[in-house]
Formats: C-alpha cells, sequence, structure tokens
C-alpha cells in the first residue's frame, strides 16, 4: 500500500466522520485528533472486543478503571519522573524537532545531502545555510550537495540536514498542580520579595522547580502502573489466585517529540492493557501464551492476516524492566512498526512499590505454604493504533464494469462486521407508498436487539450502497415495492453486493446470525 493510499484513507477518515483534526477551525492541533461519529463507535467496537475476549472469557482476569491523575509518588517509584524522557533536538535549517536517538545515522564527513519538498524550498535553505555556516551548497533541483556528517553521528530524518541545536532532555509526561493554590503566586511573591536575587540561572530554576513540585501531578504516561499499586486491593477483594491478570482500558498521555503518520503518534491515546501476575517459574510459558494469544486475536479480525508479525527485541533494546519482549508488529504504508508488546517485566514492578510505599505487595501460595512476588507479563496495545491499523487493513478500491462496459471505481472498507460502526442499514427504495414508514419499523426492530442500525432515505439507491460501502456497513436492507406484496426486503453483502431477499419478520434474526458466525 503506498503513501497516496494513506492520504485516500485520512481523506476518508474526515469526510466520512472517522477522525477529525483537534480544535481544526482554530487551525488545528497536530498532535491531537477527535474521534467522530463512526470513529468512536469503531474505536468502542475494538475495545469491547478486546474487553470480551481478554476478561469476560477468562476466569482469571478481572477488570479495572484507575484515575488518569495518581500521586506523584508512584511515578518516582516506577522511575518515570527521573528517567521518562528523551533527547530532543531542532535541525536548524528545516526547524523539524526530533528525537536523537532516532535519527538516520551518519559518520563524521560522510557526504549529508539535503532534501526537500520542492525548488522553492530547496533555494531558501541553501540561502539560510550561507549566510548561518558561511558554507555554499550546489543546489540540483530540490536537493542540496557539499555538506557533510557532524561529530554528532546523525541528521536531520526530515531534511537529512547536519546543521543541528545541541541535545536537550525532553519530559515526557504533562504536568499539571493539583489544590486551589496557584503556585505561580508564590513564585510571583518571592520574586517580588527578593528571594531569588542573586541566583544563577540554574539555581533560579532549581528553586521555582521546587515550588512547582509541592503540588505537581502528571497525567499518566501509561495505564499498568495502576495495576501493581492496586495489585493487592484486587487479589483480597476478589479472593484471586495466582495466576490471575488485571486489565484495563483508558487514555495516557505522552508529550511526544514526533507525532507522525495520522494517529499512529500522538500526545493523547488509548491504551488496553493487562498485567498477569504469574509464578516466577512459569513466566515463559505465559509469555509465549499471551504472545500467540494476542497474535490470533489481531488476526482473527483482519483481512490480511499476513500482515502481521513478531519482532522479538533485541538485548540491546529491552526496556529495564524486562527480561524479555516481542513486539506484534504490522506492515503500515510506510513500513512495519509496533501494534503491540508483549514483555516479561519479572518482578520489577511490584518490588519497586513495595519498597517506596513500605507496602507488602507479594502473593501467599495456600498450597505450597510460602510468599513470593510475582511475575508479571504484560500485553500492552493500542486502541488508537488499533483502529487506524483496521482502517488501513480494511481499505479497498474495486474496479466494476457495468452492462454496458463502462467502469468505475468502487471505494470499500472491508471491516469485520462485529468491528464495523454501522451493522446494517435499513433503505427505502423511494420517499413513499409506505415504504419510509416500514423502514423505520424494521430499524427500531434492530435497535431493540441492541444491534447497530441506521435508517437511510437520502439520494438514489446506488449511491446510498456505495456511501455504505465507503464506511464499511456490512449489510444493507431494501424495503421496495415487492415488500407490500409479499413481506419479503433484498439483504444485500457488502463485500461480494450479491443480493437475496429475506422475510421482514427475520430480518433481525438473519442478520444476528451473520453477525454471530462472522
Amino acid at each position: 500500500m503506498s503513501a497516496d493510499v494513506m492520504q485516500k484513507i485520512i481523506s476518508l477518515c474526515k469526510r466520512r466522520g472517522f477522525v477529525f483534526q483537534s480544535s481544526e477551525i482554530y487551525g488545528g492541533l497536530k498532535s491531537a485528533y477527535d474521534y467522530g461519529p463512526l470513529g468512536a463507535e469503531l474505536k468502542r467496537n475494538i475495545i469491547n472486543e478486546w474487553w470480551a475476549d481478554m476478561v469476560h472469557r477468562r476466569e482469571n482476569v478481572v477488570g479495572l478503571d484507575a484515575s488518569i491523575i495518581m500521586q506523584r509518588k508512584v511515578w518516582e517509584a516506577s522511575g518515570h519522573l527521573a528517567g521518562f524522557s528523551d533527547p530532543l533536538v531542532d535541525c536548524l535549517v528545516c526547524k523539524n524537532r526530533f528525537r536523537a536517538d532516532q535519527a538516520p545515522k551518519l559518520a563524521e564527513g560522510v557526504e549529508a545531502p539535503l532534501s526537500f519538498a520542492d525548488k522553492g524550498q530547496a533555494k531558501a535553505a541553501a540561502e539560510l545555510i550561507e549566510k548561518q555556516f558561511s558554507l555554499t551548497l550546489e543546489r540540483r533541483g530540490k536537493d542540496l550537495h557539499g555538506a557533510k556528517g557532524s561529530g554528532r553521528g546523525y541528521v536531520c530524518p526530515a531534511c537529512g540536514s547536519p546543521f543541528l541545536s545541541k541535545e536537550r532532555m525532553f519530559n515526557l509526561m504533562f504536568r499539571t498542580s493539583i489544590g486551589a493554590t496557584d503556585p505561580l503566586d508564590e513564585i510571583a511573591e518571592a520574586m517580588e520579595s527578593g528571594k531569588f536575587a542573586g541566583l544563577s540561572g540554574r539555581e533560579l530554576r532549581q528553586a521555582i522547580g521546587e515550588i512547582n513540585e509541592r503540588s505537581a501531578v502528571y497525567l499518566r504516561p501509561e495505564t499498568a502502573q495502576a495495576m501493581f499499586v492496586q495489585f493487592a486491593n484486587i487479589q483480597q477483594a476478589m479472593a484471586m489466585k495466582v495466576p490471575f491478570g488485571i486489565a484495563q482500558v483508558g487514555k495516557s498521555f505522552r508529550n511526544e517529540i514526533t507525532v507522525e503518520h495520522f494517529i499512529f503518534r500522538s500526545c493523547e491515546f488509548e491504551q488496553m492493557e493487562m498485567e498477569f501476575f504469574c509464578e516466577p517459574e512459569t513466566a515463559g510459558e505465559w509469555l509465549d501464551f499471551w504472545r500467540n494469544a494476542r497474535m490470533d486475536w489481531w488476526r482473527r479480525y483482519a483481512n490480511h492476516p499476513e500482515k502481521f508479525h513478531f519482532r522479538e527485541h533485541e538485548a540491546d533494546e529491552l526496556a529495564h524492566y524486562a527480561d524479555k519482549c516481542y513486539d506484534i508488529e504490522y506492515e503500515y504504508p510506510w513500513g512495519q512498526g509496533e501494534l503491540e508488546g508483549i514483555a516479561n517485566r519479572t518482578d520489577y514492578d511490584l518490588k519497586k512499590h513495595a519498597q517506596h510505599s513500605g507496602q507488602k505487595l507479594e502473593y501467599f501460595d495456600p498450597v505450597k505454604q510460602q510468599k513470593f512476588v510475582p511475575y508479571v507479563i504484560e500485553p500492552a496495545a493500542g486502541a488508537t493504533r488499533g483502529l487506524l491499523v483496521y482502517l488501513i487493513d480494511a481499505y479497498c478500491e474495486e474496479q466494476l464494469t457495468d452492462a454496458n462496459g463502462k467502469t468505475d471505481t468502487r471505494v470499500v472498507l472491508k471491516l469485520h462486521p462485529r468491528l464495523a460502526p454501522i451493522k446494517v442499514a435499513v433503505l427505502p427504495l423511494v420517499k413513499k407508498d409506505g415504504m419510509p414508514e416500514l423502514a423505520r419499523k424494521v430499524v427500531e426492530a434492530f435497535w431493540q436487539h441492541g444491534i447497530a442500525a441506521r435508517y437511510d432515505e437520502t439520494h438514489a439507491i446506488g449511491r446510498r450502497y456505495r456511501r455504505h460501502d465507503e464506511i464499511g456497513t456490512p449489510y444493507c436492507l431494501t424495503i421496495d415495492g415487492q415488500t407490500k406484496d409479499d413481506q419479503t426486503i433484498t439483504i444485500r453483502d457488502r463485500d461480494t453486493m450479491e443480493q437475496r431477499r429475506v422475510s421482514v419478520e427475520s430480518a433481525v434474526r438473519e442478520v444476528e446470525e451473520l453477525l454471530r458466525n462472522s
């Protein structure tokens, strides 16, 4: 799938109400998106299927819905406050901001060609480089030649420039304050009283930081920590026996340096995570179990299951808490990338929280008559990233030829029926002869059975079929002239476009059966 097709998907998302740019009428916010009527339904359906599989169909997994804002000591114990930061660099030519540890590598002295979107940008960049760095580069169309790699060992990922700012550490957690008193008032009073007089820049920053930290809280960067902190409460309240899991779906926030590829990476995202507590000696078996179970789940709803792959982390890329980790990756239009991680977090988190809180976070085995700190296997997936994956997987363009030999392109989202925002559209052939009234009665019958149905009478029937193809509606029911005669309606399949007649009375049962067997 090409980048051109990705642009078509983004266009469809806005046109049909899946995803909008946040605050668009004010120029938007690059790192934030709003999920429209159809996007909200699709995301909810993905989450519901995940919850049903992870919680409702398992005796040893229970749920949690934890607060987004937690005691700051949680983040001290987890290491997020001290280490949850990335090296940040600005390109001095194109002004792109990026992570130094993820930039393209280029050795010192090696040719560093710069590339831009058009000749005008290349010309402006050449002039800037000559003015600021006293270096004249050769311009060939959109590219600049003559620059060399610096001692940094990397270049800008956007334009290839070796002309970069100094690295700065960038905290990925969003900070706010809690309480009625604004820390800015205390800072202002301290400045007015001369308390900060004579301090150096570093000392002043430290003094202001200390005032801020008294009331500082953070938007959670992950949902996992609440499940560790509530381990003992849930185990005791629900009388859970190891092995058991705690699952949670919720918003997380990361002040990402690089937001990219539509909703693939953004500052606000929704996670589907589960922490599975097990005996240390069984951790390897459970890691394999959950790795395979999660891959099976993603492939179950996909048209192209072959595009999902495992990738085991190398030793030098493992997180500090992980003994072993696998990523489930997907073949995105821009290349293979992460969708879900399944990690063996060992007993790191429970021990850290026990150490910092002074509370025992261990399990007593009534059979072995001994206490131990469980190991944790963590399948952690992104609901918003999953939505993107299934949109990419479902998008299809088909060339159709009519009886006169005229060709046309049909755009269809072949979403799994259980994920589709609208399960069935009910369409009166014309807006008269009692057809609209009967169609609305059919829609109400679907609603009474908990099936998302939509009445649609706008435009000709062919255009309505195409509209519902484009938003992924798997079944269309048409009320026509024959319906009054024999009480039957037409049911049309989205993927095959085949039509057959069923009785009005059995329509709900027919669709329920199709959804159940899909």
